[in-house]
């Protein structure tokens, strides 16, 4: 695959994203041999991403742009809000960029549901992914929106492939 494709999920806290995330991204490097890349929003500022005391954590602290490098990774830490175009050529190679949460974002976007669907979700959504726990008949979906199967990452990644934006 040479396009770099991206597309983004959504949903109430403890709705499956992430576990449904980490299902596709983990199908489409160890099945398909693509590169990914994920971004996912923290709306709450509430990720942490080092420990107290350490160097890059005092050099963070200041307030400093940080880049911590390794011979296996390397890890940026900011204090500026950064758009999408940022976030990507931080990336860059990458096949497919999934993306959790950052409902503006101009992407295809998946929802992730269970027990019960929030509509005010509708106006963004291109598809939603849902259990048994939901009987969609219950819900005037818009006609627009695919349904796929919260529990079948096969099918969310064709999705995937047929509607993703290359970016």
């Amino acid at each position: 695959m040479n396009k770099r494709l991206a597309v983004a999920f959504t949903g109430p806290s403890n709705s499956g994203k992430t576990t449904l995330i980490l299902k596709v991204a983990r199908k489409l490097i160890h099945e398909y041999g693509l590169e990914v890349a994920i971004i996912k929003h923290d709306p709450k500022d509430k990720a942490r991403f080092d420990v107290e005391g350490k160097d890059s954590y005092k050099f963070s602290d200041t307030g400093a742009e940080v880049i911590v490098t390794s011979p296996h990774r390397t890890t940026y830490f900011s204090h500026r809000h950064s758009e999408l175009e940022d976030m990507i050529g931080l990336f860059g190679k990458f096949d497919i960029l999934l993306v959790e949460g950052l409902k503006n974002l101009p992407l295809p976007r998946i929802s992730v549901f269970r027990n019960s669907i929030d509509e005010d979700y509708f106006s963004y959504m291109n598809a939603l992914a849902i259990d048994g726990s939901i009987d969609p008949k219950k819900y005037m979906l818009p006609k627009r929106v695919d349904l796929l199967d919260l529990n079948n990452a096969n099918e969310v990644i064709q999705w995937i492939f047929a509607n993703a934006k290359k970016v």
